[in-house]
């Protein structure tokens, strides 16, 4: 790893500290650029961050918000990681309509992936085999490994080459959309905010154990990241 995880005593303080990093990242990307590109992550953990960015004085006007993955459900329903993000991050911080780049869950979930795909290309004027390269992304872990919708034992956690696709969850009766390994890879900025004792084991194994994503799938791109952690989440990944 590049640097040691930061620990906070909890969740909120941990997300606290994630906002304040995420808010210098993207501050700095904003002094090169007229806009810049967040990808962010659903869950409970992270709508503690979004209530601190979204007080923040970012210039949210510039942010184009994109979603690491998404369960394949409407927009209004409470499962989707985009209604948790507009209450909590784009209302609150008036984010522009036109820098909204949402996983459309309510369509087919190929479908939607292919949207999301072409939505992404036509924003960073992709080429050919190119890859995009979001300023800032924003994942969690859950207790089994997996990160965005990438699983443990998935032949996605191989695909370096594709940005994004449809995956069904079967441990959740779910399809999902997902960002691809390749895509979390060339992120220029990484952060990982993970709460909770569920999430001791996986963090030790990612830390500890051997490189293998198809079976800790929260190792990709884990060495450049910069992790937070809370105090319960973190005792075994020292």
């Amino acid at each position: 790893m590049s640097a040691a995880p930061i620990v906070a005593a909890d969740a909120p303080a941990a997300a606290e500290a994630c906002a304040r990093h995420v808010m210098a990242l993207l501050g700095d990307a904003l002094s090169r650029r007229d806009a810049v590109s967040f990808a962010i992550s659903g869950g409970s953990t992270p709508k503690l961050l979004f209530d601190k960015l979204a007080a923040s004085a970012v210039r949210w006007d510039r942010v184009h918000l994109f979603w690491v993955d998404e369960r394949c459900v409407p927009p209004t329903d409470d499962a989707s990681n985009y209604k948790l993000a507009n209450q909590h991050l784009i209302g609150p911080a008036h984010i522009p309509e036109a820098n909204i780049h949402r996983i459309y869950g309510e369509m087919d979930p190929r479908e939607a992936a292919a949207r999301y795909t072409a939505d992404i290309r036509g924003f960073f004027h992709l080429d050919g085999a190119e890859l995009p390269r979001f300023d800032v992304v924003h994942r969690g872990m859950g207790p089994d490994g997996h990160t965005a919708s990438l699983f443990p034992g998935s032949p996605l956690t191989e695909d370096r080459t594709g940005t994004a696709a449809a995956v069904f969850a079967p441990q959740f009766n779910q399809w999902r959309v997902t960002l691809l390994p390749g895509v979390l890879e060339a992120a220029r900025n990484t952060v990982l905010l993970v709460a909770g004792a569920d999430k001791a084991e996986a963090l030790r194994a990612v830390f500890h154990d051997a490189y293998d994503p198809k079976k800790h799938p929260a190792q990709i791109g884990y060495r450049d990241a910069v992790w937070f952690l809370d105090r319960a989440a973190a005792p075994l990944s020292q």
